[in-house]
């Protein structure tokens, strides 16, 4: 199918769906940082006006609407003011209403927060699924965690799925449990090309490590936290000897700098429990043993199943800062839950 894509920041939904075949006629990105991230991989920039401002004639026909709409407004982690008219960045659901009532476009895919669910006792979610039904739609939705799609990450996320009454209705959910598996071959075909030998690393369902000989400085210890983003990628790449010890525990820690940070109430998993879910203010890392280190950005690419360095470059050229990249990271979809969605979705 021909899609447009709203709110598109760095194109994970855009990724996915190509994926599965569909093609992607239009975007928009209305911020300037992310915009230029997606031009650098896609080589062509989403238009960059406010959702708000374009007449629904400047925006190409298509039979697939998608987007992750602003979710700060639901999310546990904000302020949580949903459609609240002082924060009108939960009032940009209503846009994607009306361009869907302008164009009648036949099919629909949204993603937000599990907090949408609940969010004023559920009355936000049943003014977003009454909208929709008085457009003419029939949704599903389902709860989906990105830990069940190849990435060692617990992200919890809600996505729905529209049709206009007339068209045929997907069969998308339940979803179950999908691996990404013809990913995870590639990632394997691209190591063999490039003689990299990954003995542990980031694998499906658990957070895994691997430990190498030599400086010690590459692991942030605890309550130090140095920059060493340089190294720590080459070795997350591949470089360097190392050796796999299966004796330590490892786990995943929130803020290594911040000890009272804390997600859900928990600041550290068990051994080999899937890492926190990726947010654009908290930064992640590894306990392995007594050793703490932040994740690098190219690890929470990976957590997202994004392509490796997808978020190093700006269109110009220039390189991107370490904070925007594991803040586009945080606020990015998983690629593989969007492939599998994609899938289930008409050609």
């Amino acid at each position: 199918m021909k899609f447009i894509e709203l709110f598109a920041g760095i194109g994970g939904f855009r990724l996915g769906l190509e994926k599965a075949g569909h093609e992607c006629v239009w975007a928009n990105e209305f911020m300037p940082k992310a915009r230029s991230i997606y031009e650098h991989n896609f080589k062509h920039a989403p238009d960059a006006r406010d959702i708000r401002r374009i007449h629904i004639d400047e925006i190409p026909s298509a039979n697939l609407l998608v987007g992750g709409f602003p979710c700060a407004t639901f999310s546990v982690a904000g302020r949580r003011t949903g459609f609240g008219t002082e924060d009108t960045r939960g009032t940009l659901f209503f846009e994607i209403c009306r361009i869907l009532s302008g164009k009648r476009i036949p099919y629909l895919f949204l993603e937000n927060v599990k907090g949408l669910l609940n969010h004023d006792g559920g009355r936000t979610f049943g003014v977003i699924v009454a909208s929709l039904d008085e457009l003419g739609y029939d949704i599903q939705w389902e709860c989906v965690n990105s830990k069940n799609f190849g990435v060692p990450q617990n992200r919890e996320r809600v996505f729905i799925v529209g049709n206009l009454r007339g068209h045929p209705r997907p069969q998308v959910f339940p979803l179950g449990r999908c691996y990404a598996e013809d990913s995870v071959q590639h990632r394997n075909e691209q190591d063999q090309e490039q003689g990299i030998r990954r003995e542990s690393s980031l694998t499906i369902g658990t957070l895994c490590h691997r430990l190498y000989k030599g400086d010690t400085n590459n692991f942030y210890l605890a309550g130090q936290v140095r920059k060493q983003t340089e190294q720590l990628e080459n070795i997350t790449a591949g470089g360097g000897s190392s050796t796999t010890q299966s004796d330590e525990s490892v786990r995943a820690v929130l803020t290594p700098a911040k000890e009272k940070k804390r997600q859900r109430g928990r600041r550290m998993k068990e051994h080999n429990e899937p890492a926190f879910t990726l947010t654009a203010q908290d930064r992640h890392g590894l306990m392995v043993g007594s050793k703490l280190r932040r994740f690098t950005p190219l690890e929470c690419e990976r957590l997202q199943s994004l392509p490796d360095d997808w978020t190093r470059w700006y269109a110009d050229g220039s390189e991107v800062p370490d904070t925007h990249r594991y803040e586009r990271c945080g606020r990015a979809v998983t690629v593989n839950v969007i492939y599998e969605i994609a899938k289930r979705l008409p050609a």
